[in-house]
């Protein structure tokens, strides 16, 4: 398959083309979940410390983000949805992508070891690699599991921001690192089942291409059942409040309950995409929701 290459003679960039390859909207989430983390996390951390920490989070995800821009630009420049990043729109060259990727990752692991201290560094290093690599070039090309294995590079923010507070992994930042790992399938194949065609047209092994829209949706279900304990097990350990009990019961509840009409809706019916844009745009907005309910769980644990 050939798809079209980003142009040689790129047209005049600005700021915002570095910043699109950071992949904001991806950021935010990073950012939120990192902030979490840090928020929730029991001690206590100095503002400008704790503000550093979230920014060398940002800018790993956003150095992460630029990789993969540079890795996949000749994928991207075959897929409607992205062809218009800076690298297939030909504003920027691969080679000024890479060195800002790199200037990122490596700059905000060094300043996270130095201003925080080098464990939450090395997770950070971690993250960063295990999407480049283990996500962007080994898995994403290979395999309709991709997506599975991969959203471990997803789940590493709150693990981060909590571990720059404590010092130490304990079992509540795996539990959060597990929630978003859970998470992350459900979330991605809703996705994945309304721009098949565009994974297809480039050649990635997605879920809905390789195996097909139905066994994807059945799959998404499954996944979504699997979240109800990995959401709830911060409250049963005693890791947090009652508060956040029932806001993460009533959401997983409701993020399964959506997830059936995605599993067993005919796609042959009229409007037979819309159970997947609900429930992907619903999954955005209960990672958010969850994740603050564990922050207002911690603040007001002092009063209850």
């Amino acid at each position: 398959m050939t798809t079209a290459a980003p142009s040689s003679t790129p047209m005049p960039a600005d700021w915002r083309d570095f910043f699109a390859l950071t992949k904001p909207r991806v950021m935010r989430l990073v950012i939120f979940t990192g902030l979490c983390g840090l928020l929730a996390a029991p001690g206590t951390i100095h503002p400008i410390i704790g503000f550093t920490a979230i920014l060398c989070i940002a800018l790993g995800a956003g150095g992460a983000g630029a990789l993969n821009m540079w890795w996949e630009a000749e994928i991207d420049a075959g897929m409607k949805r992205t062809a218009g990043r800076p690298l297939p729109a030909g504003r920027l060259v691969k080679g000024d992508a890479l060195g800002f990727g790199m200037l990122l990752c490596v700059g905000s692991v060094m300043v996270m070891g130095l201003a925080v201290h080098w464990l939450a560094a090395g997770l950070l290093a971690l993250s960063i690699l295990y999407y480049t690599i283990v996500y962007t070039i080994w898995l994403k090309p290979r395999t309709p599991q991709n997506i599975v294995i991969g959203g471990g590079a997803g789940a590493f923010p709150p693990l981060i921001g909590w571990v720059a507070v404590t010092g130490h992994i304990t079992a509540m930042p795996l539990i959060l690192f597990a929630i978003i790992f859970m998470w992350t399938p459900p979330h991605f194949w809703a996705l994945a089942l309304f721009v098949q065609s565009d994974y297809a047209k480039a050649g990635i092994p997605m879920m809905p291409v390789v195996r097909g829209a139905r066994s994807t949706r059945r799959q998404i279900l499954i996944y979504s059942i699997l979240l109800v304990p990995f959401a709830l097990a911060p409250w049963y350990i005693g890791g947090a409040g009652a508060i956040y009990g029932v806001v993460a019961l009533v959401l997983t509840l409701a993020f399964a309950l959506l997830s059936i009409p995605v599993a067993f809706r005919d796609p042959s019916v009229p409007d037979a995409m819309k159970p997947e844009k609900r429930l992907f745009a619903f999954s955005i907005v209960y990672l958010f929701a969850l994740f603050a309910a564990l922050v207002v769980d911690r603040v007001a644990a002092p009063y209850l």
